[in-house]
């Protein structure tokens, strides 16, 4: 059995077998890469992203979280799902789910897409791109609300789950072009920012695409499992003359938190939990945080309140949704996503607590905690908003965090407070100012036509 057939059904027995007991009955799915990051894997230390199990760390969580900045990193995002969906009403099904306009859409060309409910919460987002005339690729934290609602009606096409057929890597840092082109043997900078195009890596079929989740200029490579493990050690031969770090679970949401960009099960939930399209992916774990809803649809979130919804508002074309996008913005106000800077002494007085003597509140694991978690933003003592994604930059050498607050606080340089601690623990209020994001400078749409390593 092959690397590629190994993969499928390993993880067919993972999703039929979900609820069973770990090992016994239910066995453990590793990336198909997992061989040759175990040689770069000093530590032995693995933790679940979605289904599959990647290494912690490499070199350490410090240098990975900087690689985005300075160099370039190879990590692994092969967990996300992969849907196909391919027929003669593809792009119709996809424009009526999606709040985001696809009449222009170029074959090779990606798109951020934006899944609503009736109700106009989010419901599930990712990435789309255009494969061929009618069909497309949708990369998400779950592609299961998707494949519910085509259950729901009858389109003249087809869905198919491809998660475990495929492997998604992403190169992302100043240095990533160069990474790439060495790794591919030919030039690459014809690929413009959310464009694609197919390519090949040691004779092995890949497409390469140009993305921005670090807000760095940086690509995604998409290939077949079967060739993971020597795709993934040709980019890491490849960039090592360019410093390419490899980089572990633990520090891939940081990059996250200083590009602005909220993630879907992380920083807000999706509305999709109360339905029958219930993404598997985000059935782990506990919220952590100080926050205390009232109801789980205080977890959800709007477009407009992660700055998408002026998208929506606008777009010309049916949705699921869209009535309800269209009273929220004529509703004016709301909430808005800001970033929030910690103050470094009141940070400071958490980490070192359990060096007093006083009551220790709830530690800050670093560089995040893996899971979601809400922390309660407060003014003058009275709630302002929710926190989200606390993360210690060692690039920008601060604790910073998303925040959807309401507007009448979210200018920039609000002093407000983020009480820290779940309910029922020793409770600290901490110092933080409103920010405008992203955090650092926004190089995805570098024009790398004279881009040289030297």
């Amino acid at each position: 059995m092959d690397n590629g057939a190994r993969q499928r059904q390993t993880y067919e027995d993972v999703v039929r077998h979900r609820e069973a007991p770990f090992v016994v009955q239910r066995p453990p799915l590793f990336s198909p890469a997992a061989a040759a990051q175990d040689e770069a894997n000093p530590r032995g230390a693995f933790g679940h992203f979605a289904q599959i199990m990647l290494p912690l760390e490499y070199t350490g969580w410090v240098d990975e979280c900087r690689a985005h900045t300075s160099t370039c990193y190879l990590g692994d995002w092969t967990s996300l799902n992969k849907i196909l969906v391919r027929g003669p009403q593809a792009l119709e099904f996809l424009s009526w789910l999606g709040m985001n306009d696809l009449t222009r859409f170029a074959l090779g060309q990606v798109k951020h897409h934006v899944q609503l409910d009736g109700n106009g919460w989010i419901a599930s987002e990712g990435v789309l791109c255009r494969l061929g005339e009618e069909e497309f690729l949708y990369t998400a934290g779950s592609g299961d609300w998707l494949v519910w609602q085509f259950s729901q009606d009858r389109w003249d096409a087809e869905v198919e789950d491809v998660s475990p057929d495929r492997f998604i890597f992403g190169v992302q840092g100043p240095a990533s072009l160069f990474a790439l082109e060495k790794a591919v043997g030919a030039g690459l900078r014809d690929i413009a920012f959310n464009r694609s195009r197919e390519a090949e890596i040691e004779g092995m079929p890949v497409r390469v695409l140009r993305t921005g989740i670090s807000g760095e200029l940086g690509y995604e490579v998409h290939g077949r499992s079967a060739d993971a493990n020597e795709v993934w050690s040709a980019i890491a031969d490849a960039g090592a003359e360019f410093g390419i770090r490899r980089l572990g679970l633990r520090s891939q949401p940081v990059q996250h938190i200083e590009a602005g960009i909220a993630t879907n099960g992380l920083d807000y939930l999706p509305s999709a939990i109360l339905t029958p399209g219930a993404p598997r992916q985000f059935r782990r774990g506990e919220i952590g945080g100080s926050f205390a809803p009232t109801a789980v649809s205080d977890y959800f979130r709007k477009p407009s309140e992660l700055g998408w919804g002026r998208r929506g508002a606008t777009a010309s074309h049916e949705f699921l949704g869209r009535d309800a996008v269209v009273a929220d913005s004529a509703e004016g106000g709301g909430r808005k996503l800001m970033g929030l800077v910690w103050n470094v002494e009141d940070v400071a007085s958490v980490l070192t607590s359990v060096l007093g003597e006083a009551e220790i509140p709830d530690q800050m694991e670093l560089p995040r905690q893996p899971g979601p978690s809400f922390d309660q933003v407060l003014a003058a003592g009275r709630p302002v908003g929710v926190s989200s994604g606390r993360t210690l930059s060692a690039g920008l050498r601060s604790m910073i965090s998303l925040c959807v607050i309401d507007a009448e606080h979210a200018a920039a340089g609000t002093a407000v407070t983020v009480l820290w601690g779940r309910p029922g623990t020793p409770q600290r209020e901490i110092r933080a100012t409103v920010t405008e994001l992203p955090f650092k400078p926004d190089h995805r749409r570098l024009d790398v036509g004279n881009l040289s390593a030297g």
